[in-house]
């Protein structure tokens, strides 16, 4: 493969941003690549063709449906409770068995393996200064991983990671991590949103906050899955079926970026908190399912492929996720559930995914369907998260306090599990302070 392409490939894919700050005919090349490498995972699996997903606009003739009494096209869901030879979980010992097989059936069938002989990551001190942020003061850290390329050195993989801490703390500090974008140089910013960032808000509290950019590390495209990490690791070829996917692989750099924290004494590295909005929702979601290190999840508007039932016709569907556009950030045997089979034959679904997550708090956030849309089915993550609850009982923790979906802006903090749909669109930022009130009493005790 051309140089160029392999390390135009590491650097693209800004999340909710498309291809725009790229020309045309790379667009187009990015494109008839992805397409390439999802037809040949199409053969792979012996599929011909799929069924087409649903358009996200409203007035298409395909739009998908936003209609909730059509909504369930199902009859039941697994029960993370049970096992698959039928045989209930009645014990915490028994649903550290259960846990292993769910994350067998995730592996295989939806997020793919994550590989076993993974390379290291050394990391590299890039700057290193006191600023201020709002009215703190910070040092403010900028790193780089440099992940062992000896296995392959045709590709050079590195994780972009930058954080910030109270200058003036006493003692170890809880941080945010957030899965976060890269602004290309020239690239209008968007608007800021009225009152003070979620970074400002957190250092308010004591606590420090991280920025980790998943596509320094690992294209959000197809095109990209034969160069960065999942390229490294499989010397430049093509995935196989059960391969993991780009989800796992921007969970991958999380967890690298929780080994350095690890080693910083003025972090609290049993606090620290994963978060994402949209696509890195989801990667936030399957990164707090996987590694049990990070102790809260605030998970935003994740969708389909995240915290929503995939089971509800209602929104995004798998035939949307199985696309040549967004099935790289899944294993390719997810691909066959858009045909030849359908999602009500997976045997797992996004509440045993939150259900991994237990006992510790997750926090779903989503935004209001006026504003945001219907896309994200955000009735679809609060049936997620109240079919997690059993298990999360089990363990001894609380459950969300109803099962009745609120109306917008009805915040449930009750629980170890929380749910707030908030009024404005795709963003966490009206649930920042209600997810720092909830979090308090996890982060500070």
């Amino acid at each position: 493969m051309n140089r160029f392409i392999l390390i135009f490939f590491l650097y693209v894919g800004i999340p909710s941003l498309g291809f725009g700050q790229f020309s045309q005919s790379s667009r187009d090349s990015i494109q008839k690549l992805s397409q390439a490498d999802h037809r040949l995972m199409m053969k792979m699996l012996g599929i011909d063709q799929l069924r087409p997903g649903p358009s996200g606009d409203p007035t298409a003739p395909n739009a998908a449906n936003s209609d909730e009494s059509k909504a369930k096209t199902y009859e039941s869901v697994p029960d993370p409770l049970v096992f698959e030879n039928g045989k209930p979980v009645q014990s915490i010992q028994d649903w550290e068995k259960r846990r292993e097989e769910l994350f067998e059936l995730f592996d295989r069938e939806m997020y793919g393996r994550t590989p076993e002989n993974l390379p290291s990551v050394s990391w590299e001190l890039v700057s290193e200064k006191d600023s201020l942020i709002g009215d703190v003061e910070v040092n403010y850290l900028v790193l780089k991983g440099l992940v062992d390329n000896s296995v392959y050195p045709s590709l050079s993989v590195s994780i972009d990671f930058e954080y910030a801490l109270p200058k003036n703390s006493v003692g170890p500090v809880p941080l945010i991590m957030e899965f976060g974008w890269r602004w290309p140089p020239g690239m209008r910013r968007l608007p800021a949103p009225p009152g003070p960032s979620w970074q400002e808000q957190v250092l308010k509290e004591g606590w420090g906050f991280g920025i980790i950019i998943p596509t320094s590390y690992q294209a959000d495209n197809g095109a990209g899955l034969r160069a960065g990490i999942i390229g490294l690791v499989n010397e430049g070829n093509s995935r196989q079926l059960d391969d993991w996917g780009t989800l796992k692989a921007w969970g991958w750099g999380a967890s690298r970026a929780l080994d350095y924290l690890e080693t910083d004494p003025k972090v609290n590295s049993r606090k620290v908190v994963i978060e994402g909005l949209s696509r890195y929702g989801k990667a936030a979601l399957v990164t707090m399912a996987y590694d049990s290190r990070f102790a809260v999840g605030l998970i935003g508007s994740s969708g389909a492929g995240g915290a929503k039932l995939l089971r509800r016709t209602f929104g995004e569907q798998v035939e949307n996720l199985a696309s040549s556009g967004e099935y790289h950030w899944f294993a390719p045997n997810f691909i066959k559930y858009a045909d030849p089979l359908t999602p009500n034959d997976l045997p797992v679904d996004a509440h045993e995914l939150i259900a991994l997550c237990a006992p510790r708090p997750v926090f779903i956030s989503v935004g209001s369907p006026e504003v945001e849309g219907q896309w994200i089915d955000a009735k679809g993550m609060f049936e997620a998260a109240v079919l997690a609850g059993p298990v999360y009982e089990l363990l001894g923790k609380n459950s969300l306090p109803t099962d009745e979906f609120p109306p917008v802006q009805t915040f449930l903090k009750e629980g170890d599990l929380a749910f707030r749909q908030h009024e404005g669109g795709h963003t966490v930022g009206p649930n920042w302070p209600y997810f720092i009130e909830w979090a308090r009493e996890y982060l500070e005790k």
